[in-house]
């Protein structure tokens, strides 16, 4: 079952995680447009893989057109994210940050911030929410289970606005994953690389553990 009101998925970034979220979303009943750094012309091969849902458009036709856009890009290249086509929407963040790739970023190093609230910070306006930054990408697309199912594996989420992370609960929980929610953004760091959750196949009572197990730094 779709989300209501929600017919199409916008993905910013079409690498790992944005390709695998688009193969889950056409799967569960989506339109996608996919977009990346390079331009459509570059994303032919993988657009006619997804099929007939699918389209390629740069990153601001796929923020217009994405009823929930899905940012998976380098945390250094945040800064070219457009900004008004996704004002009031729900933008999920499968981001997380390495130095080594994008640079020291001094609120990250010392903790004041998160990655998300730093992505937050770029798209006021817009209701972002943590989630897909801590799977293999390959699994998005093949770890989905019915709901029930014993030991189903289970997601965090974390996010500022409730109502954009029940979007993000029933997106991912069509996807067949359980949700655990971490809490605010500022939370968000309980499930970034090195704590015990990250990518790791736990069910919802093992991630919850996890989370709560999580120190920072």
């Amino acid at each position: 079952m779709t989300i209501e009101g929600v017919r199409t998925i916008g993905l910013i970034g079409a690498g790992h995680i944005g390709s695998q979220v688009a193969r889950a979303a056409i799967a569960s009943g989506y339109d996608v447009v996919i977009s990346n750094s390079r331009g459509p012309e570059t994303l032919v091969d993988l657009v006619s893989d997804l099929g007939p849902r699918a389209c390629a458009g740069s990153s601001e036709e796929a923020a217009a057109a994405g009823d929930l856009v899905l940012v998976a890009v380098p945390l250094k290249a945040i800064g070219d994210l457009p900004v008004e086509p996704l004002i009031g929407k729900t933008v999920i963040d499968a981001n997380n940050y390495y130095p080594r790739r994008d640079g020291n970023i001094p609120a990250l190093d010392d903790g004041s911030l998160t990655s998300s609230q730093l992505l937050q910070q770029r798209l006021r306006g817009a209701h972002v929410v943590k989630a897909f930054n801590h799977i293999y990408a390959r699994q998005i697309a093949t770890d989905g289970t019915p709901p029930g199912t014993r030991n189903r594996r289970a997601l965090a989420i974390a996010g500022d606005d409730p109502v954009a992370k029940a979007q993000v609960t029933q997106l991912i929980d069509g996807f067949g994953f359980d949700v655990v929610d971490v809490g605010p953004l500022a939370e968000s760091w309980r499930i970034q690389p090195g704590t015990p959750g990250y990518v790791e196949q736990l069910n919802a009572e093992e991630l919850t553990a996890a989370l709560a197990a999580a120190s920072r730094g």
